[in-house]
């Protein structure tokens, strides 16, 4: 008969005077909305999955006032792993991470509506013999769609705490506290039965994982499980390499199995859905046909339809750009004329000199360029916010698995490039829930031409400069705009569909993705995520961006050209001309000159530096007058002339600057954080030579074609 595999409380670690909760669950179950109303914090939550892609950290308060440590764990539906954010997961409940403590408890969030298939991640965590609650979340999704689950009966089952809850709604809270706060959680009483076949190399390799890696017996017996059917790349990347006779016993029973035809992986996983079978035989009735499904349905006949979903995309995508060139015109021209009237305020009252210049060309000249788009980006990020709650990201991700197949990806790897259209530094962390690691590195290597957040007040700078003299029709800024990002996503297909077939070939895996229910989005969670945003963006700009503007000054501001020079001398002598002139024969071909160069120089700490620097280098001119009515950047960069008199900024020149930001990777913080993701310079290295040589020659193609044209 196999072995009855039961825990016992004998082997469970008494709770420390402030407990350890982790927090687990399936992707999409709730889990950081939970985190966040437990703790106070204000992690972001999507209604989509692969939102939370490393642990993070916060304190809740148990009843009677004491701290809890509430550590939220990336989603998983099984702890043996298939990808980096699964491996963070089981490394911590399994203690092999030196940077986070043993969790004494564990938190296991389940959807209520998916109740069965949660139950697998529950079934492992269970056989860690540690106190265990269970959060039945989402139930009022469960009785929308029609379903009565009898809580109780899963809660005498298993013997451990069951608590009903809606997170969203803050329902189910206090009971989930109370359950927390108790000293005598006790150990679950399920019991399952090890397939026969399998029995004896369980037990062997508990014994060598006891005997060799200190495990306490019922982790031991745990992971053995685990071993059995984890990834071995996951294995040794999530932890140290097993000890020898551990993995000579692994080996030995893997070889054996495989002489003799056994799916051992299979019939471990086989039996464990066996009994969670038998466990939630009765648990739950379902009532009459919800209203809510079939509307669901309804949506999705539409949304995921082959062609009127990607018309319903198109749509989304021009309403997008239609309310960030109408509606958010209003409070730009006013931040605009607030720091026009601040300039001309410092010019009037204090008297010239450096300190004035640094105050007006630097600081407010710099950091002006860029918080004058600070409407526009809010309004990206309402959007984002909007499609993230209603649950339609998944369903994006969906329409665009065909298209990605044929590049060699899958839709899995949609949800990273998408969130790189914010920012390619949760994008490229974010390509950790892709299981292949071939697809995972071709996903980061394109990631950031996926035009971001930051090359949007580039492109709002340069797309009225293409007509600085006529009014630009509203549907031209959006088609312009379209273009840029359709530039920047088909050199991500199109690098992709190369990658795949020559650095890192592979076949495209099948992509299975959880469709969300869709839910009605949160203005409150929307809002919360925009002035998150704004946040950050206007920190940004008043710290890196100041500082770095008044740097810009004092490069083009030193040293001093002599008495009687011009603007145009002091900056082309100044360090930063120095520096622009050094680059100007690599980027005349494209059109641009060494003012433009500074730039580019500078935009390599952030890609909105552009406009900062371009900020502080035309203000300079604007300084040798004594008129304190200060032109706006777009209309600086109008005036501004090559040496024999002819206008730099013309149409060609702006459209070839808006492409070279399209692919070039202008980014510090981007180059890092592949370093990071990829534990290697070696690819962060090459997708800067490859990304920016892309930008050169497409740049020089244009640029060249255009003149031979006459434009």
């Amino acid at each position: 008969m196999p072995p009855h595999f039961q825990p016992a409380a004998a082997n469970a670690a008494p709770p420390r005077r402030q407990p350890v909760f982790a927090l687990v669950g399936n992707p999409n179950c709730g889990k950081s909305t939970l985190f966040n109303a437990l703790t106070g914090l204000k992690q972001k939550v999507a209604n989509y999955p692969g939102v939370t892609v490393e642990k993070k950290t916060g304190i809740a308060y148990s009843q009677h006032g004491q701290p809890m440590t509430v550590i939220d764990l990336p989603g998983t539906y099984s702890l043996a792993a298939r990808s980096p954010d699964e491996a963070v997961t089981r490394d911590v409940l399994l203690g092999r991470r030196a940077d986070t403590p043993v969790p004494d408890r564990i938190l296991c969030v389940v959807d209520a509506t998916n109740l069965e298939r949660n139950l697998y991640l529950v079934h492992q965590i269970l056989d860690l013999g540690r106190p265990v609650i269970i959060v039945l979340n989402m139930m009022d999704l469960a009785a929308q769609a029609g379903l009565r689950l009898r809580v109780g009966r899963l809660e005498q089952e298993l013997g451990v705490p069951v608590i009903p809850c809606e997170a969203i709604h803050g329902k189910g809270l206090v009971e989930l506290r109370l359950a927390m706060s108790r000293p005598d959680l006790p150990l679950s009483r399920h019991a399952w039965d090890v397939p026969t076949a399998i029995a004896p190399a369980v037990s062997e390799l508990q014994a060598s994982l006891t005997a060799h890696d200190g495990k306490p017996p019922l982790v031991a017996r745990a992971e053995a499980l685990l071993l059995l059917t984890d990834s071995d790349e996951m294995r040794v990347a999530g932890s140290a390499p097993l000890h020898a006779r551990t993995a000579e016993i692994l080996s030995h029973w893997k070889k054996r199995w495989a002489a003799d035809g056994t799916d051992w992986a299979g019939t471990l996983v086989g039996s464990r859905y066996d009994a969670i079978a038998r466990l939630c035989s009765g648990l739950a009735e379902r009532g009459a046909t919800p209203v809510r499904a079939s509307a669901s349905d309804r949506i999705d006949a539409v949304v995921t339809h082959p062609v009127w979903g990607w018309l319903t995309l198109g749509a989304i995508t021009a309403a997008l750009f239609l309310s960030i060139f109408t509606l958010a015109q209003y409070p730009m021209d006013w931040i605009d004329h607030a720091m026009s009237a601040l300039g001309s305020w410092v010019t009037t009252a204090m008297p010239p000199g450096d300190l004035r210049d640094l105050i007006t060309d630097g600081a407010i000249a710099g950091v002006g360029g860029v918080v004058i788009f600070l409407p526009q980006i809010l309004i990206l990020f309402f959007f984002i916010g909007l499609l993230e709650d209603t649950g339609y990201m998944a369903r994006a991700a969906f329409i665009m698995d065909r298209l990605m197949s044929r590049v060699g990806l899958n839709g899995k790897s949609f949800i990273p490039l998408l969130s790189s259209y914010a920012c390619a530094i949760p994008g490229i962390m974010a390509t950790r829930t892709i299981e292949d690691p071939k697809d995972r590195l071709v996903t980061i290597l394109v990631a950031p031409f996926m035009s971001c957040s930051a090359r949007l007040p580039v492109y709002l700078l340069l797309i009225p400069a293409l007509l600085p003299n006529a009014v630009m029709p509203i549907p031209t800024k959006v088609a312009l705009m379209v273009l840029m990002y359709a530039l920047g996503t088909g050199g991500a297909f199109f690098f992709a569909w190369l990658f795949k077939r020559t650095l890192l070939k592979g076949e495209p895996p099948v992509m299975i993705m959880e469709l969300p229910p869709y839910r009605r989005p949160r203005l409150k969670d929307v809002a919360l995520h925009m002035a998150q945003r704004a946040g950050l963006f206007l920190k940004r700009a008043g710290t890196v961006i100041l500082g770095l503007s008044v740097i810009l000054w004092f490069l083009t501001a030193y040293p001093k050209a002599h008495d009687g020079a011009s603007p145009q001398e002091q900056r082309a002598q100044s360090f930063a001309g120095r520096a622009g002139h050094a680059l100007e024969p690599v980027i005349k071909p494209l059109g641009f000159d060494w003012q433009i160069g500074i730039g580019l120089i500078g935009s390599f700490a952030a890609r909105e530096l552009f406009n900062s620097t371009m900020g502080v280098v035309f203000a300079v001119e604007q300084t040798g007058n004594d008129d304190t009515d200060r032109d706006s950047l777009r209309t600086s960069i109008t005036k501004a002339r090559w040496p024999d008199g002819r206008p730099l900024f013309t149409p060609l020149v702006c459209l070839n600057l808006m492409i070279f930001y399209v692919f070039a990777l202008q980014c510090m913080s981007t180059i890092a954080v592949v370093k990071r993701e990829t534990n290697s310079w070696r690819w962060p290295l090459f997708q800067l030579a490859y990304q920016t040589g892309t930008a050169w020659l497409v740049c020089f193609i244009v640029y060249q074609t255009g003149r031979a044209l006459g434009f």
